[in-house]
């Protein structure tokens, strides 16, 4: 039986209708504190809409949701992120424009709050600047400080979404599709970069590549039209016939 201390996550009876018809029903999620968990299924499964009821984009029509011990059922996004709960996208768009560097900083400013101080000098800027290098390094971009966004390669932008994502330091990190669009030879560089996330704290992913689910996931959770089909290690979930079934009868993942 999992301690509710180690839980990090917990949804009951979570429910989205649209027009009468609905995208997820009952879903009951429990992440733990720590772990990286992929959320996997059919495409239409209702993934996208789990991570947008969880981030508040979209309100439930029904069933509650508890993260790190409070109820944020009826929470708005900016309450969610200021809690801790920062999905890879939502505050991680990069100004194509300005530096590697100066992208990572903007997001340092905005976790501190306040304003972003465009006017300040430089020399009162520069604990920011190095704690942004800090990050660059993590995420293996250090060499591309300053580099305007718009000119790095598709790998290294979303290496840099994650960084901005990393400077609000939150507690969990919900990832959507993470290895989407990226070629052959970054996959073992972002698996790396969602391990650098990991390291001290929860990550909660949506994944259509099952190799590095295999690889990455402690636990997941697999959904099909809507509901909570397997929940398990990846032995468990990808040996149960139903999720073989569904896989096999929609003919693609995600």
């Amino acid at each position: 039986m999992t301690d509710p201390d180690d839980l990090i996550l917990v949804t009951r009876g979570l429910t989205k209708e649209f027009g009468g018809l609905a995208a997820v029903s009952d879903v009951d999620l429990r992440i733990r504190r720590g772990s990286i968990h992929a959320m996997i299924g059919p495409n239409g499964a209702g993934k996208t809409t789990c991570f947008n009821l969880l981030t508040k984009f979209l309100p439930p029509s029904r069933g509650s949701i508890v993260f790190d011990g409070k109820d944020i059922t009826h929470d708005r996004p900016d309450e969610i992120a200021r809690r801790g709960l920062v999905r890879s996208f939502q505050i991680s768009a990069v100004f194509p424009e300005l530096s590697a560097l100066t992208n990572v900083r903007i997001a340092l400013q905005r976790k501190r709050g306040g304003s972003f101080d465009f006017w300040r000098s430089e020399e009162q800027l520069r604990p920011l600047n190095e704690a942004a290098l800090q990050l660059l390094e993590a995420v293996g971009l250090a060499h591309v400080a300053t580099v305007a966004a718009g000119e790095l390669a598709y790998g290294q932008k979303r290496a840099l979404e994650l960084a901005t994502t990393l400077a609000l330091d939150p507690k969990m990190l919900l990832l959507d599709e993470p290895m989407a669009g990226i070629g052959r030879e970054d996959f073992r560089r972002i698996e790396a970069l969602i391990r650098t996330a990991a390291a001290n704290r929860t990550v909660l992913m949506v994944e259509h590549n099952l190799s590095i689910v295999a690889s990455l996931s402690d636990r997941i959770t697999v959904l099909a039209r809507g509901r909570v089909l397997a929940d398990g290690d990846y032995g468990t979930v990808a040996k149960d016939p139903a999720v073989i079934e569904a896989y096999i009868g929609s003919g693609r993942h995600g």
